[in-house]
Parts: structure tokens; C-alpha cells; sequence
């Protein structure tokens, strides 16, 4: 039994380390990545806004072109064709082959 107390008492009285004790920092190395990657995020933004602003322009100026061609355009109805001749039959009692 003294033997179990022992190293419990042994066990437990190792200090335990503060978590305040350490600090632990990227350093330079993270500032400089973590400040890449949001400058890199900031660049795509602007760029992508661009983008979509200029589709969205082409996109009202092929209305406007459309609207004003079909403002222009005159609708009338084209002349219809003749109608076929109609095949001459000639009479089976007129028939001279028979």
C-alpha cells in the first residue's frame, strides 16, 4: 500500500506547465503569408467586379441594340404564290390505246 502511495504521490507532484508560460508566434513569415493570401483575395474581388460589371453592360447595350432593330423592322405579309396548274386527264372513254 505504500508502495501505491508513493507514486501517486509522485505522479501528482510533478509541476504542471501554465499555458501562459508559452507563446507561440508565426512570426514573420506567417504575417507575411497570411498578408499575401488577403492581398491576393483582395485583387481577385476588384477583378471579378470588373468582370461582372462589364458583362452586365454588353448585356444591356445587345437589349438596346435589339429594341432599336425591332423598332425598325416593317412587318408586311409577302405575296403568295401562284397556284399550281392542275394536271390534264384525259378521259379513259377518249382513250384511243384502249
Amino acid at each position: 500500500m505504500d508502495f501505491l502511495l508513493a507514486i501517486l504521490i509522485e505522479v501528482t507532484a510533478t509541476p504542471i506547465p501554465v499555458p501562459d508560460d508559452t507563446y507561440n508566434s508565426p512570426g514573420l513569415i506567417g504575417f507575411i503569408v497570411t498578408f499575401s493570401v488577403a492581398g491576393i483575395a483582395v485583387a481577385l474581388i476588384f477583378d471579378m467586379n470588373r468582370r461582372v460589371r462589364a458583362t452586365r453592360y454588353r448585356t444591356e447595350i445587345r437589349a438596346r441594340l435589339a429594341a432599336e432593330e425591332l423598332g425598325n423592322i416593317e412587318i408586311t405579309k409577302p405575296d403568295r404564290p401562284e397556284p399550281p396548274m392542275k394536271p390534264k386527264r384525259s378521259n379513259p372513254e377518249e382513250d384511243p390505246a384502249q
